[in-house]
Protein backbone atom coordinates (compact mmCIF):
# COMPACT_ATOMS: atom_id res chain seq x y z
CA UNK A 1 0.00 0.00 0.00
CA UNK A 2 1.62 3.29 -1.26
CA UNK A 3 -0.46 5.73 0.98
CA UNK A 4 -0.43 4.16 4.65
CA UNK A 5 -1.41 7.98 5.78
CA UNK A 6 -5.38 7.02 6.44
CA UNK A 7 -4.30 3.21 8.29
CA UNK A 8 -2.05 5.68 10.65
CA UNK A 9 -4.26 7.93 11.24
CA UNK A 10 -6.98 5.49 12.54
CA UNK A 11 -4.48 4.34 14.33
CA UNK A 12 -3.51 7.54 15.90
CA UNK A 13 -7.01 8.54 15.93
CA UNK A 14 -7.47 5.01 18.34
CA UNK A 15 -5.76 7.00 21.18
CA UNK A 16 -7.00 10.09 20.95
CA UNK A 17 -10.65 9.15 20.19
CA UNK A 18 -10.06 6.56 23.09
CA UNK A 19 -8.74 9.60 25.36
CA UNK A 20 -11.49 11.92 24.35
CA UNK A 21 -14.53 9.51 24.26
CA UNK A 22 -13.32 8.49 28.19
CA UNK A 23 -13.82 12.27 28.74
CA UNK A 24 -17.02 13.20 26.95
CA UNK A 25 -18.65 10.05 28.78
CA UNK A 26 -16.87 11.39 32.26
CA UNK A 27 -18.28 14.60 31.27
CA UNK A 28 -21.77 13.45 30.17
CA UNK A 29 -22.47 10.54 33.14
CA UNK A 30 -20.23 11.75 36.08
CA UNK A 31 -20.23 15.39 36.23
CA UNK A 32 -23.30 15.65 34.08
CA UNK A 33 -22.27 18.37 31.58
CA UNK A 34 -24.87 18.86 28.62
CA UNK A 35 -24.19 17.18 25.42
CA UNK A 36 -22.30 19.80 23.52
CA UNK A 37 -20.07 21.04 26.56
CA UNK A 38 -19.01 17.40 27.37
CA UNK A 39 -18.60 16.76 23.34
CA UNK A 40 -16.46 19.79 23.47
CA UNK A 41 -14.42 19.71 26.51
CA UNK A 42 -13.43 15.81 24.66
CA UNK A 43 -12.67 16.82 21.50
CA UNK A 44 -10.43 19.49 22.51
CA UNK A 45 -8.26 17.00 24.32
CA UNK A 46 -8.32 14.71 21.65
CA UNK A 47 -7.51 17.39 19.01
CA UNK A 48 -4.56 18.20 20.91
CA UNK A 49 -3.07 14.76 21.28
CA UNK A 50 -4.14 14.20 17.51
CA UNK A 51 -2.45 17.32 15.91
CA UNK A 52 0.99 16.37 17.25
CA UNK A 53 0.93 12.89 16.47
CA UNK A 54 -0.63 13.52 13.09
CA UNK A 55 1.71 16.15 12.27
CA UNK A 56 4.96 13.63 13.11
CA UNK A 57 3.66 10.32 12.50
CA UNK A 58 0.72 10.20 9.87
CA UNK A 59 1.74 13.18 7.51
CA UNK A 60 5.02 13.50 8.39
CA UNK A 61 4.98 17.39 7.91
CA UNK A 62 7.17 19.97 8.84
CA UNK A 63 4.42 23.02 8.42
CA UNK A 64 4.97 25.22 11.19
CA UNK A 65 2.52 25.31 14.24
CA UNK A 66 1.35 28.98 13.49
CA UNK A 67 0.18 28.35 9.82
CA UNK A 68 -0.70 24.50 10.16
CA UNK A 69 -2.25 24.78 13.91
CA UNK A 70 -4.83 27.84 12.74
CA UNK A 71 -5.91 25.22 10.08
CA UNK A 72 -6.47 22.22 12.01
CA UNK A 73 -8.06 24.53 14.45
CA UNK A 74 -10.77 25.33 11.45
CA UNK A 75 -10.93 21.58 10.63
CA UNK A 76 -11.59 20.37 13.97
CA UNK A 77 -14.40 23.11 14.66
CA UNK A 78 -15.70 22.59 11.45
CA UNK A 79 -15.59 18.87 11.69
CA UNK A 80 -17.05 18.64 15.27
CA UNK A 81 -20.07 20.77 14.39
CA UNK A 82 -21.14 19.40 11.33
CA UNK A 83 -20.77 15.76 12.37
CA UNK A 84 -21.37 15.90 15.88
CA UNK A 85 -25.10 17.63 14.80
CA UNK A 86 -25.54 14.90 12.34
CA UNK A 87 -25.53 12.09 14.93
CA UNK A 88 -27.10 14.46 17.09
CA UNK A 89 -29.96 14.92 14.72
CA UNK A 90 -29.79 10.97 13.16
CA UNK A 91 -30.06 9.26 16.42
CA UNK A 92 -32.55 11.63 17.51
CA UNK A 93 -34.73 10.40 14.23
CA UNK A 94 -33.78 7.13 14.98
CA UNK A 95 -34.66 6.48 18.35
CA UNK A 96 -37.97 8.79 18.31
CA UNK A 97 -40.23 5.76 18.00
CA UNK A 98 -38.17 3.70 20.70
CA UNK A 99 -39.36 5.24 23.70
CA UNK A 100 -36.96 2.74 25.56
CA UNK A 101 -33.74 4.12 23.91
CA UNK A 102 -34.49 7.71 24.12
CA UNK A 103 -32.51 7.90 27.62
CA UNK A 104 -29.40 7.21 25.61
CA UNK A 105 -29.68 9.40 22.67
CA UNK A 106 -26.55 11.88 24.05
CA UNK A 107 -24.64 8.63 24.52
CA UNK A 108 -25.78 7.07 21.06
CA UNK A 109 -24.92 10.41 19.20
CA UNK A 110 -21.61 10.89 20.51
CA UNK A 111 -20.92 7.63 18.47
CA UNK A 112 -22.65 8.14 15.78
CA UNK A 113 -20.82 12.16 15.85
CA UNK A 114 -17.57 10.27 16.09
CA UNK A 115 -17.50 8.27 13.11
CA UNK A 116 -18.84 11.49 10.93
CA UNK A 117 -15.63 13.66 12.80
CA UNK A 118 -13.27 10.78 11.91
CA UNK A 119 -14.03 10.76 8.22
CA UNK A 120 -14.12 14.98 8.08
CA UNK A 121 -11.24 15.74 10.06
CA UNK A 122 -8.65 12.78 8.14
CA UNK A 123 -10.12 14.92 4.79
CA UNK A 124 -9.40 18.19 6.31
CA UNK A 125 -5.95 17.05 7.64
CA UNK A 126 -4.72 15.42 4.86
CA UNK A 127 -6.15 17.83 2.23
CA UNK A 128 -5.60 21.30 4.29
CA UNK A 129 -3.74 20.88 7.51
CA UNK A 130 -0.70 18.92 6.31
CA UNK A 131 -0.77 19.26 2.43
CA UNK A 132 1.96 17.11 0.72
CA UNK A 133 4.05 20.64 0.13
CA UNK A 134 4.74 20.21 3.70
CA UNK A 135 5.29 16.44 3.83
CA UNK A 136 8.90 15.06 4.28
CA UNK A 137 10.60 13.07 2.16
CA UNK A 138 9.41 9.60 4.11
CA UNK A 139 13.16 8.00 4.19
CA UNK A 140 14.20 11.18 6.00
CA UNK A 141 11.65 10.90 8.72
CA UNK A 142 13.12 8.44 11.26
Amino acid sequence: MKDKSFLIFLIVGLMNTFIGLSIIYLCLNILHFHYWTATFIGNAVGACVSYFLNKRFTFKSNADLGSSGLRFIAVILASYFLAYKAGLVIVEMLLSEMAFLSFYTDEIAVLFGSGFYTLLNYAGQKYFVFPKRYQENARSVK
